[in-house]
């Protein structure tokens, strides 16, 4: 999942956690014995404890996305969960990357070998061109590098590192899991209906992976996410037990009033879209689409400004005001407005809320944060959010140690 903001636009496009410090806060990653935190108040969170820290898509700040040294990476950084989305290979593996189409975070284009698989196609109602997972077989998806999908980002490891399978995923989270630290996993069916159509389902794979893994229960370290709610609807029916999280879009941000816009093909699930359903992301906010959400989800995810939306500054003449001067107009010249009722009303009626995604970079940071992403964090923490997606994981886990500080003087 990933909304991120533009030159001139806050266009945002569709992307779907705190081992490692020195605070003794448990948190509602499933752990051995969590010590209890000292606070003269119980978090806000459902489940009472501090809320988790998800490395989305790895350390994705600093290290090309959903490569193995990103989840390494994230997990050195302290990250409870790290975020892998997976597409199919041609062969049926499951993968970690973010997008069925490779040319928008790998090297493939350098790749003179495999110039003659270049097509366009239509994802999600999308019409895309490029290099497609599906097309390839494992074995040459190996020999492909990640690139830095953001241009602020370091560019100096494009290519350097592989991508790896759900399955590395998983033993490397085993792997680096300890007595007093669990690390949780937290997979998206990316493009479900997409790849059924394919024949190459990404649900029944999962399932097999997480049953030999043995994590197939509620407390296991692992969430499951979705934008589609057909997708955990068909897990849970074939008996996946794990948490399931519904995520939840939209298209943008009307900057003169603060207000989310919907715009195919980020205002409705796919699979609404292809069933005829009418209704948008929107109405799953709303009491009566968290109760269905109850019906089959743990939890779910909403892009942040569903909790805290941001308005910017327009003037006599109707245009917006460059705050900041740069030159450019983002979310540095918008400051957030009062939040809404979602985590209240997603805890009334038993969800988690994991929000996303959280970044560092100025342009992403509302004026009224004064370009502090921990500012930020801790305005979400203080709302009693459940957990984080965070590109940056050292910044919300010293962001949540500063919170838990907070608590512990109340």
């Amino acid at each position: 999942m990933l909304k991120s903001a533009i030159p001139l636009t806050i266009t945002l496009a569709l992307s779907a956690c705190g081992g490692g410090s020195d605070t003794v806060a448990p948190t509602a990653t499933p752990s051995p014995s969590p010590t209890p935190v000292a606070t003269a108040k119980p978090f806000l969170t459902l489940n009472g404890l501090q809320p988790i820290v998800v490395a989305h898509r790895g350390a994705s700040g600093y290290v090309p996305e959903e490569t193995y040294e990103a989840y390494v990476k994230a997990i050195e950084l302290g990250a409870d969960a790290i975020e892998p989305d997976l597409v199919a290979t041609k062969d049926g593996v499951l993968i970690a990357r973010h997008d069925p189409n490779l040319a928008y975070s790998t090297d493939v284009a350098q790749h003179p070998e495999f110039a003659s698989r270049k097509k366009t196609q239509v994802v999600d109602g999308e019409t895309q061109t490029g290099w497609f997972a599906s097309d390839f077989t494992l074995a040459e998806i190996k020999t492909l590098g990640g690139i830095a999908t953001d241009a602020e980002r370091p560019q100096a490891l494009n290519g350097k590192y592989k991508i790896p399978t759900f399955q590395e995923i998983i033993d490397l989270a085993k792997a680096k899991s300890t007595a007093t630290r669990t690390i949780a996993v937290y997979p998206e069916t990316k493009n479900p209906t997409y790849h059924k159509a394919l024949g190459l389902p990404l649900e029944d794979r999962l399932i097999a992976i997480i049953n030999q893994a043995g994590w197939n229960s509620k407390t296991a370290p692992i969430y499951v996410q979705s934008f589609e709610p057909s997708s955990l609807k068909y897990l849970k029916s074939k008996g996946l037990q794990t948490k399931l999280i519904q995520l939840i879009d939209a298209d943008d941000v009307d900057l003169k009033t603060g207000q989310l816009t919907f715009t195919a093909p980020y205002d409705r699930p796919f699979d609404w879209a292809m069933a005829g359903d009418k209704r948008l992301f929107s109405d799953m906010v709303t009491p009566a689409g968290l109760a269905e959400i109850k019906t089959y989800a743990d939890g779910i995810g909403p892009w942040k400004p569903y909790i805290m939306s941001v308005k910017g500054v327009f003037g006599a003449d109707g245009k917006q005001v460059d705050v900041n001067g740069d030159g450019k107009l983002n979310y540095a010249d918008a400051s957030s407005l009062p939040p809404s009722t979602l985590i209240a009303d997603a805890h009334k009626a038993g969800l988690m809320v994991h929000a996303y995604t959280f970044r560092n970079e100025s342009r992403r940071i509302p004026a009224d944060f004064k370009n502090d992403a921990k500012a930020e964090y801790k305005a979400f923490y203080r709302l009693g959010l459940d957990g984080v997606f965070s590109d940056f994981t050292d910044t919300a886990i010293v962001a949540r140690d500063e919170y838990v500080k907070e608590m512990q003087a109340k």
